[in-house]
């Protein structure tokens, strides 16, 4: 005997309704694709290692110091002291102090600055800080002081106040200028920077001033023509030089004596020596 069973029967009967044996079905056919995937990933990452690294983003690494101060670049300063002369203070790069408004940090230095007198002063260091409200500036490192007048003074530290033309050292220093080489425990600049002063032990080496006479003038001497005469008339001539006091005869006058003499075929004259009278016999 056949007996039919409906289609859709046998479907259902195929599929089952439990939901776990479907979740086990499914993963009979997923884990052996993700396997086969991850064979094949191992297989191929050499050749996909470098395409990965060329695709890789680095993300910048962020300073947190950095962000937290301002940084310029050539920053400049400008302003007038209390005499109304102008200065400038420039820098390479210049950061803004954390907390502190009108504190600013220097790398570079360079001041430009005028004294009372009108002279020009250059300083310059390795680093520095400046205070812009009080116009207060302390160098730091090899501190390079240059007058107008071509003086050098080179110190580790110095502290500046722009506004009064004043400065001041406490470290050693040395200064070399046109007058000498002076050397100190410190150095104070005062009178609106017109006066420097060496603290402490000092030594001062002096440069000695060329002496200004007046040349000397040549000696005098016979025109030629005066010789020459008095040669060809036999006469002995002389040229008299007068140096300091002395008579020389010159040179040249000699030459031309001998010379006359040996074209003329002259015998130079013997000096003439003086006889005592004969006795007569008594």
């Amino acid at each position: 005997m056949r007996i039919a069973i409906p289609w859709s029967i046998g479907v259902a009967a195929a599929v089952p309704n439990n939901p776990h044996s479907r979740r086990v079905a499914r993963l009979k056919v997923v884990l052996p694709a993700v396997g086969l995937g991850l064979l094949l990933t191992v297989t191929a990452w050499p050749r996909l290692a470098p395409l990965f690294d060329r695709l890789r983003f680095a993300w910048p690494a962020i300073d947190l110091r950095e962000a937290r101060e301002l940084r310029m670049l050539n920053p400049r300063y400008a302003g007038t002291d209390r005499m109304n002369h102008p200065f400038v203070l420039t820098a390479t790069i210049g950061r803004q102090v954390p907390d502190r408004q009108d504190l600013m940090a220097l790398e570079k230095p360079h001041a430009d600055m005028q004294t009372r007198g009108g002279a020009n002063l250059v300083l310059t260091s390795d680093s520095g800080v400046y205070q812009s409200q009080s116009q207060l500036l302390d160098l730091f490192g090899t501190v390079t002081l240059v007058h107008q007048n071509g003086s050098t003074i080179v110190t580790p530290s110095a502290h500046l106040d722009m506004a009064a033309n004043s400065a001041d050292g406490h470290e050693p220093v040395e200064g070399h200028g046109p007058s000498g080489d002076v050397w100190g425990q410190g150095f104070e600049l005062i009178d609106k920077g017109d006066i420097i002063v060496f603290t402490g032990q000092s030594k001062l080496i002096a440069k000695a001033s060329r002496p200004t006479g007046e040349p000397t003038a040549a000696p005098p001497r016979l025109p030629d023509a005066v010789i020459a005469t008095a040669a060809q008339a036999g006469a002995p001539v002389k040229q008299v030089a007068v140096v300091s006091g002395s008579t020389k005869p010159a040179p040249a006058v000699a030459h031309r004596q001998a010379s006359h003499a040996a074209n003329a075929g002259a015998t130079p004259a013997k000096p003439a020596t003086a006889k005592s009278p004969a006795r007569k016999p008594g």
